[in-house]
């Protein structure tokens, strides 16, 4: 984003280009044995710590931050709705043609091996998803953010599903209502949208939680 801002490129272009070049070093310091979730937690915190530092040498963007950062639903241009459309899109897409093969490499990699799967490819076609959802969603939720949208309708799903397939739709669900009624509230009360939408994500969960306590009583 520092990158795309300092060079007058589109930043949803820029901000895509680094994420998918992110993913590719993350899979294959994973394929070399690196723990995945360490490493992409190292290179995730460290990308957005260079960043802020890279933006600050940008006199123009140093207003502009806390937009980046906590995301502005305002400042979405039609451009960038077709931006996150085809990203979606291709997501959705890649899931739907690679779904059975990523699940089979995710739950276990002996398995995958038996079944003729290469895990390390799975696991790559998984963070080169990662980035673009990223990518596409960093301007609405922020950088800070995305990480709670990724992490919380999945766990939130998790406790009212019985099987990957329903815990994926249940995900995008959730994720949907909690941008809406973050979005919603956000216009009610004037408060910011990004961590209007991540609150309203942590309610669902508290609520999934509680229904599913309640399922297995």
């Amino acid at each position: 984003m520092a990158l795309a801002l300092a060079t007058d490129l589109p930043v949803g272009l820029g901000t895509l280009g680094v994420a998918l070049i992110m993913a590719v070093t993350v899979a294959t310091l994973a394929a070399k044995g690196w723990a995945l979730d360490t490493t992409l937690g190292v290179l995730a915190h460290s990308a957005l710590a260079f960043g802020l530092v890279a933006a600050s040498f940008v006199p123009s963007v140093r207003s502009d931050l806390s937009a980046w950062l906590f995301g502005d639903i305002l400042a979405v241009s039609r451009s960038d709705l077709a931006f996150v459309w085809a990203g979606s899109l291709l997501v959705a897409g890649l899931l739907a043609w690679r779904w059975q093969a990523l699940l089979t490499a995710t739950l276990n990699e002996d398995l995958a091996h038996a079944s003729g799967l290469n895990p390390d490819r799975e696991r790559l076609v998984l963070v080169l998803a990662l980035a673009i959802v990223v990518a596409v969603a960093i301007k609405v939720v922020g950088a800070l953010l995305i990480a709670a949208m990724l992490i919380i309708p999945a766990a939130a799903a998790r406790a009212l599903s019985r099987t990957p397939e329903a815990m994926a739709l249940a995900a995008s669900g959730i994720g949907a209502l909690a941008t809406l009624a973050g979005l919603a509230f956000s216009l009610w009360q004037d408060t910011p949208a990004g961590p209007s939408i991540i609150a309203a994500a942590a309610l669902c969960f508290a609520l999934s939680v509680g229904v599913g306590r309640a399922r297995h009583i």
